[in-house]
């Protein structure tokens, strides 16, 4: 029975996320240029759907006066959203393997200005998720009146499909995906077009500042007077727009050749494009006289209401669209936060697991806790937008002052050509993105915004406990010598053929190694390699010290450790099947931590290979200890 469950989930697993691709084929998984643009540049991109809309909702508390802050509103962000592509254009191209904030604070600033980069982003990732999510769902709703109480399950229905969507591969994601992208843009640009050119002709009449007053005062009970911190409450929830700006440089990686030239020219046509749009949404909103009401109709439905009419197809496929584009905006966080996750798991502040590549060359791992997360804000926050996105821009304005910042020093260390220059263009656009980012944490800390505050100390604060664990962890399994390592003899009589797995040779698997001898008659290391270039150091290092061992090393090209060893184990079995008397024996090396939570960090490969194994019949599978 248990077989026939693992067959029918396995099946399962293959229809959904489809078969597994060879770790050669890692090239083809590159975007190319139009594919980029709809996958990393979604998120910015679709922003505008809510950035004008949460403007709108805070100038609105002051009336029709208060809307009158909006287009200077729009332009600052505007030129700050081209002070800050100007910076990350040249951080691609100093750092083509990709660039993010994360990698350039903690080399050139050091560690804790790097993990405080890395925190903010992470924290800016799940956000996107959460925000985007809810976005397309508020589309579908204000379409949809019906379907506002299933808000929640929707939203959560939304996310396990982005997460199959994601494990299924980048470049398949991609493909699925592109279209909503480029239909969006061209439904927003046309809204706008047309807005502008029936009020240019008189075809569509503005919204009376009478009129706007009176929603006012139904709205709020009363109107606010104009003030700095309301007008820096609009600036702070406007700045959402900028968000997904960093995507490009963390992903540079995924474009194909000439990476960094690929990847600047998609910065350029993303930011142009979001000028574009996110100003003239703008322009039409103030001039219609367009109100936005928390969790009313949205702001781009009720603008393609007012330009096409009620019952016009386009009202349909504009909400669709949005819906889509918001969807796939969480798209761009599923791109990126696994690649962090990845960085900050090579460096040791996070579980090693996160540093695997799945079945389909992405790290499935990172999409499976991303997915999680936002799940979490989703239903704590109940799918509203407009109590996330206070917390949305803080973690992201952060990371863009410390990247830039990074960047200067960068420049002052290499001192190549013209650096003084570059050094002057990144200090420039550091000085300006810390000043946003005191303004954000003044008009949205009592907001929302003291949970990001809180929360990215403490994810800094684990982040350098796992570090200091893995750290001991290192220090407690060093072996002792370079030299030949001294083994017990084996049995004189008697004695089982023995398989004993090997990933790294330290004093984990050296006692593993010890007691496999102790008991075997034949015994066979078997090292796996899961295409990380260390296979042939590992079979160096097995030689000099354990000459006596024969070492097998199996290639893995779908990087899957158990597979490899499920297939040398039967094949071993049947090679010694003819004696009746011995049974075969695998040893696995495990690690008994101090701490529960320790586990977490380890010993998650030995326990799917131990249940692998079992559930193909082998009968002694024994686990070895090491203590630490």
């Amino acid at each position: 029975m248990g077989r026939f469950q693992a067959s029918g989930a396995w099946d399962l697993r293959r229809t959904l996320i489809g078969k597994p691709l060879p770790t050669s084929a890692h090239a083809e998984e590159r975007l190319t240029n139009a594919e980029a643009l709809a996958i990393l540049s979604s998120d910015a991109l679709s922003s505008v759907a809510y950035a004008t809309q949460e403007i709108v909702l805070v100038l609105g508390m002051a009336g029709a006066v208060g809307l009158g802050f909006t287009l200077p509103i729009t332009g600052l962000i505007i030129a700050l959203m081209i002070i800050v592509a100007i910076s990350y254009r040249q951080t691609i191209k100093a750092y083509p393997l990709g660039g993010g904030s994360y990698r350039v604070s903690h080399e050139n600033l050091g560690d804790l200005p790097g993990l405080v980069a890395g925190a903010a982003l992470s924290i800016d990732y799940v956000l996107t998720v959460a925000v985007s999510t809810a976005a397309g769902i508020s589309a579908l709703t204000s379409y949809f009146h019906g379907l506002e109480p299933y808000r929640v399950p929707l939203c959560l229905v939304a996310l396990v499909l982005l997460m199959v969507v994601n494990l299924r591969g980048l470049r398949s994601s991609a493909q699925l995906l592109s279209a909503p992208t480029y239909v969006f843009m061209a439904a927003v640009l046309t809204v706008v077009g047309v807005g502008l050119l029936k009020l240019a002709h008189g075809d569509i009449a503005p919204m009376a500042a009478a009129e706007q007053n009176l929603r006012m005062v139904e709205q709020h009970g009363g109107l606010t007077a104009i003030s700095a911190v309301l007008l820096m409450r609009a600036f702070s929830s406007g700045c959402a727009a900028l968000t997904g700006i960093e995507a490009i440089s963390d992903s540079v990686m995924a474009f194909k050749p000439t990476e960094w030239k690929n990847a600047r020219r998609v910065l350029t046509v993303m930011v142009l494009l979001l000028a574009v749009m996110f100003g003239g949404m703008s322009v039409l909103a103030q001039q219609l006289g367009t109100i936005y009401e928390e969790n009313g109709p949205t702001l781009l439905y009720q603008l393609g209401d007012q330009v096409f009419g009620h019952n016009s197809p386009m009202v349909l496929v504009l909400q669709v669209a949005t819906l889509l584009i918001l969807l796939l905006a969480a798209n761009t966080a599923y791109a990126d936060f696994p690649r962090l996750a990845n960085f900050l798991a090579q460096d040791g502040y996070l579980p090693r697991q996160l540093t695997s590549l799945g079945d389909r060359l992405v790290f499935s791992n990172g999409i499976l806790a991303l997915t999680g997360f936002a799940g979490v804000l989703i239903v704590i926050f109940g799918g509203s937008v407009t109590r996330l996105i206070p917390l949305y821009a803080v973690g992201v304005f952060l990371s863009f002052t410390l990247s830039q910042a990074g960047m200067v020093v960068h420049w002052w260390k290499e001192r190549g050509l013209g650096w003084r220059v570059k050094a002057l263009i990144n200090g420039f656009g550091s000085l300006v993105t810390l000043v946003v980012t005191g303004v954000l944490l003044f008009s949205k800390f009592t907001h929302g915004a003291w949970l990001v505050v809180v929360t990215i100390p403490l994810l800094v604060m684990l982040f350098l406990a796992i570090k200091r664990h893995y750290r001991q962890v290192a220090k407690r399994l060093r072996l002792a010598t370079d030299k030949k390592l001294s083994l017990p003899p084996a049995p004189a009589d008697g004695g089982a053929p023995v398989v004993v797995l090997v990933g790294q040779l330290h004093r984990g698997s050296f006692e593993a190694v010890r007691y496999a001898r102790s008991i075997a008659r034949e015994l066979v290391a078997v090292h796996v390699d899961l295409g990380l270039g260390k296979a042939e150091a590992f079979r160096e290092q097995w030689h000099r010290q354990l000459p006596d061992i024969p070492l097998v090393v199996l290639d893995s090209p779908y990087r899957s450790l158990i597979n490899p060893v499920l297939e040398f184990v039967k094949t071993f079995e049947m090679e010694h099947k003819k004696d009746r008397e011995a049974f075969c024996t695998v040893v696995l090396p495990v690690f008994v931590t101090r701490h529960r939570w320790e586990n977490l960090l380890h010993n998650q490969s030995t326990i799917a290979l131990r249940s692998a194994l079992r559930a193909q019949g082998i009968r002694v599978v024994t686990t070895v200890g090491f203590y630490l």
